[in-house]
């Protein structure tokens, strides 16, 4: 099913690129005026089968992602979408990410792609050579993406939601952001359509069953954009949506009493890994201790989450988690989706030395170079 999934993908993305360069007019704006709306060429029949929008749908999509149905995307989510940078260069691997709080789920795909393109695919010695993966990119965010829906879904079905022109009336006390009903405006949208199937991989049930008492939604509002909460990295990390890194479940205050509601933390280990810091966490006593399951990953992959801002790191050594010598010292590479990124960056990891035994020639004078000293 997995594959069928990922056959699916593959197939619209190719038949996207076959219309690239087709000039259609852009559909009429029936009802709301909108800057822009979605190209014919992604929007499907409703004829292919499938199941409509309803109204209790939207609300439930709604009150998971926000709390409530009052908020809606703004426009640094609605532009999002997943694109590669240009071919043929050092980093035509690597997806474009933007700046606001899609950045996060852009990071987690790109996460998976390289996973896809190291460690998955089955190309020979290529998979190991970072200046050739550009090759086979479309087939790797088409098994990004089915990665993460497979494992929301248990591994059992997965959800696809895709943009048609049929839409659905809301009530009158529901707050209509001409998207979630519609799905008609400029560009694919493909972070919130992706952010849609997940949820309806997972259903909102099971989601309901995954938080705890400290998260009851998926999204909370910093700074005038929505951003994710860890409930939503877990999600797109392990399939289930902890809203902790630690692992188990936590049945036992700090006071020794138990709990009302047990703490739900990460109960199986992930593919991809993910690692936190926070300068300001750190200051005030607050920085939460990663669990093995997310640290320790099956393979040598992390979301990285450094003062609210997205990256990944990797090792394009698979034996790096499973051959204890080889933890003593090695390299990752950085990538971290900005434009301001030209090249790949690398870092000399050293765990049994002190950061004041490192030399001032560690880099050799390269900036994409750096070293880091821990125990």
């Amino acid at each position: 099913m997995e594959a069928e999934l990922q056959q699916i993908l593959v197939q619209r993305l190719l038949d996207v690129g076959k219309e690239e360069d087709l000039e259609e007019a852009p559909p009429p704006c029936r009802t709301l005026p909108h800057l822009c709306s979605i190209p014919r060429r992604l929007v499907i029949s409703p004829g292919l089968g499938g199941m409509p929008v309803t109204p209790k749908l939207t609300e439930d999509l709604r009150r998971i992602l926000f709390g409530g149905t009052f908020h809606v995307f703004n426009y640094e989510w609605r532009k999002s979408f997943f694109q590669f940078r240009e071919p043929d260069t050092e980093l035509s691997y690597g997806l474009e990410a933007d700046r606001g709080g899609a950045r996060a789920v852009q990071m987690v795909i790109q996460a998976r792609i390289i996973k896809y393109l190291l460690f998955v695919r089955q190309s020979g010695s290529d998979g190991r050579v970072l200046h050739r993966l550009d090759r086979g990119t479309r087939e790797g965010v088409a098994a990004a993406l089915s990665d993460s829906l497979w494992l929301a879904g248990q591994e059992v079905s997965a959800t696809v939601t895709l943009v048609t022109e049929e839409y659905c009336t809301p009530h009158l006390d529901y707050k209509l952001d001409n998207f979630t009903e519609r799905f008609k405006e400029e560009g694919s949208h493909g972070v919130i359509l992706f952010l849609y199937s997940l949820i309806l991989s997972r259903t909102v049930d099971r989601l309901k069953d995954d938080l705890d008492s400290t998260t009851s939604h998926l999204l909370y509002l910093s700074l005038g954009n929505f951003v994710c909460r860890q409930a939503l990295l877990n999600l797109l990390l392990t399939g289930r949506a902890s809203p902790n890194v630690f692992n188990g479940t936590v049945y036992v205050g700090e006071d020794g009493r138990p709990l009302e509601r047990p703490l739900q933390g990460v109960l199986t280990r992930s593919d991809v890994g993910y690692l936190h810091w926070s300068r300001e966490e750190m200051e005030r006593g607050r920085l939460p201790q990663v669990g093995s399951m997310l640290k320790t990953p099956r393979f040598p992959i992390w979301l990285c989450c450094i003062n609210n801002s997205y990256s990944v790191a990797f090792s394009v050594n698979h034996s790096l988690l499973s051959d204890w010598k080889m933890e003593h010292q090695f390299q990752l590479n950085y990538y971290n989706g900005q434009n301001s990124q030209n090249t790949m960056a690398r870092l000399t990891v050293d765990t049994h030395s002190h950061h004041w035994e490192a030399s001032s020639s560690d880099s050799d004078g390269d900036p994409r170079k750096g070293s880091l000293h821990w125990r």
